[in-house]
């Protein structure tokens, strides 16, 4: 049986990323909770013993800790999920996967840092993070548009990926500061979608329209 720690915070979005994939892989998991929010003990010397950048989540599976959002998703799936349905082996779905990836750790962070300042009044100019977000949506729901005109229903091949697993958060959680979502109407049918698979969970400020 996995040996896994996830240690967490109940409302970051990065969180629940790692507990996405935890849940959709079917794995078994042990939450420590971390005071994120106002306590900041993802910073104070325990937690930077695991993590010296000081941020949220961090996984332990037995002797390996790994911090790093792609970095737990990449190693989960390559981990547990040996029929490769979540990071593909076929080199050109891989690399579309590895692509958003990516843009899930540049485009999509103004848009976690907009929801941070939205709920915990964190700094930054929140008119520019809002901005950003929105344009990273725009990219994701011109893609998603197309692909449905070619009917296709997911990121990246014909099935949910960590592509998909990865963006997910960012735009369901995009309420919290004021995104409408009836603005990104593939993205709409895209987010659900993706909460009927199994292994899916919520957390709080997920939609459930229908």
């Amino acid at each position: 049986m996995p040996d896994i720690t996830l240690y967490n915070y109940e409302l970051d979005e990065q969180s629940y990323r790692a507990r996405l994939a935890l849940s959709m892989l079917g794995i078994e998991w042990t939450t420590i909770a971390v005071d994120m929010f106002p306590g900041a003990e993802q910073k104070k010397p325990a937690m930077l013993a695991l993590n010296p950048l000081g941020t949220l989540p961090v996984v332990r599976d037995g002797d390996l800790v790994l911090h790093g959002t792609a970095a737990i998703l990449l190693y989960l799936a390559k981990a547990y999920d040996p029929a490769g349905k979540w990071l593909p082996e076929e080199p050109a779905s891989f690399g579309a996967v590895a692509k958003w990836l990516g843009f899930s750790e540049t485009a999509i962070a103004p848009a976690i840092e907009a929801r941070l300042q939205a709920l915990f009044d964190t700094s930054g100019d929140a008119a520019a993070l809002r901005q950003a977000a929105r344009k990273a949506f725009r990219i994701m729901d011109d893609h998603m548009t197309a692909r449905h005109f070619d009917g296709k229903e997911w990121f990246v091949g014909d099935a949910p990926t960590l592509a998909d697993l990865a963006l997910f958060p960012s735009f369901a959680l995009s309420r919290d500061y004021g995104v409408d979502h009836d603005e990104y109407p593939a993205l709409r049918r895209w987010i659900r979608r993706f909460r009927t698979l199994k292994g899916f969970h919520t957390m709080p400020g997920i939609p459930d329209y229908h």
